[in-house]
């Protein structure tokens, strides 16, 4: 405060007092006002300093103080503020300025630059000069939809990021397996590219737009390499169907050898009646079920192995183009490296190829496979895979190993997890 009342005028200072007089004309509690500051503070620029004098300022404040027709002022001298806040009298001043400037707060000066004020008996404010924190009561509504819209650019900065790992990783894998198996390829050239946008990852927090182009490259790249992989790979199976068609052409020349050919007749001689038995006895022993038990007790097995079998292969009731409509990332990927799936076999088999791009270990997948079965291990796989592809699991290993230890303990219903999401699909 300068001893004359008077300031240098500025933009920021017109428009704190703007606030002010429109912040005069509302009721808003303390505590909603401080918590809508504090939430945006560091956007609009106020820094750890401004919201602990801020804070101190408040303290002197009371309910009343706040309603509409009252200006919540505060007229505690430089010496007792610079005891609770522990700045010099410097610091203090530019911290006030920071909170005026910003509009947070504004000054209400006195015609000799001195802080004062009065309350009547109920302890409302008569006449006050000082720190007037109206501004804060006219700020609320905006400073709440900026929260919003920053909790909005947060959420799609992480939506973005996790997308930016998946084709991170899908990239990592393809060029590996592409240089594990040999195959022939830019991936010198690819990998140059890869790392170079690896470099461009931001380090810190970045704007959503940075993270969307970023985004778009890392899949355009993708796209380069499983398009390089793919032709690799059809090459690939091109020469070894060319080398498996001349073997066999070999083998059945040398099966067509008319020294190899055996023109003996067959024939079967039968002595008895009835030459063909039925093994159904083995078949019934082999399953535990005694031949000549009482019909009861062979109705009472076959029933206990039924029931067994069931609970074997618990999840058969989920069909392949249910599991493949409901996870249509998998889906895609999987016709890209197998082509058609006809059968639990095919389908299997991509899964094991598709598991180290979403970085679940050979461990947690055998061990899959030995609790559940293949059948249903590939569609656990299956579904964790779509999940982190979607970004619903950041950890496809713990989740696929999470399965597992449901159905352990005879909690999983996978089935459940395939049919929502088709009903989302839907929805």
């Amino acid at each position: 405060m300068t001893q004359s009342g008077w300031r240098k005028p500025t933009p920021g200072l017109s428009i704190a007092e703007q606030h002010a007089r429109a912040g005069e004309q509302r009721s808003i509690p303390k505590s909603t006002a401080f918590v809508a500051v504090k939430r945006v503070g560091a956007h609009i620029g106020l820094k750890a300093g401004d919201m602990l004098l801020l804070d101190t300022l408040g303290a002197f404040t009371q309910a009343q103080d706040w309603e509409e027709g009252q200006r919540p002022i505060v007229w505690a001298s430089n010496a007792y503020l610079m005891e609770q806040t522990g700045f010099s009298l410097s610091a203090l001043k530019r911290h006030a300025r920071r909170l005026a400037e910003i509009g947070v707060i504004s000054f209400k000066d006195s015609s000799n630059g001195k802080r004062w004020g009065h309350r009547d008996a109920d302890g409302r404010i008569i006449e006050a000069y000082g720190f007037d924190l109206s501004p804060l009561s006219a700020r609320v509504e905006e400073f709440e939809h900026l929260q919003a819209e920053l909790q909005a650019e947060r959420e799609l900065c992480q939506r973005l990021k996790r997308q930016i790992t998946v084709a991170r990783r899908m990239i990592r894998a393809r060029i590996e397996a592409a240089s594990h198996a040999a195959l022939r390829g830019p991936w010198e050239h690819l990998s140059g590219l890869f790392e170079d946008l690896l470099d461009r990852l931001p380090r810190r927090n970045t704007a959503s737009e940075t993270l969307e182009r970023l985004l778009a490259w890392f899949r355009e790249l993708q796209e380069r390499v499983e398009a390089a992989y793919f032709k690799a790979v059809r090459v690939g199976e091109v020469v070894e169907n060319t080398v498996e068609t001349t073997e066999q052409a070999s083998e059945k020349t040398q099966e067509m050898d008319p020294r190899e050919v055996n023109s003996e007749p067959h024939i079967l001689i039968t002595t008895q009646l009835n030459p063909v038995t039925c093994n159904r006895s083995e078949t019934e022993q082999a399953a535990g079920v005694v031949p000549n038990a009482p019909p009861e007790e062979r109705v009472d097995r076959e029933l206990e192995d039924w029931v067994a079998e069931t609970r074997k292969k618990r999840g058969a009731a989920l069909d392949l183009p249910t599991v493949m409509q409901a996870c249509p990332e998998f889906a895609s990927w999987a016709r890209n490296m197998g082509g058609y799936l006809k059968d639990w076999g095919d389908l299997h088999r991509v899964a094991g190829q598709l598991r180290p791009m979403i970085g679940v270990s050979e461990h947690a997948w055998n061990l899959a496979q030995d609790r559940l079965g293949p059948q249903i291990a590939t569609a656990a796989l299956v579904l964790t895979f779509d999940k982190h592809c979607a970004g619903e699991v950041a950890s496809p290993g713990g989740y696929l190993r999470g399965i597992v230890q449901k159905a352990g303990a005879g909690e999983l219903h996978l089935e459940r997890s395939f049919y929502g999401r088709l009903s989302e699909q839907a929805a």
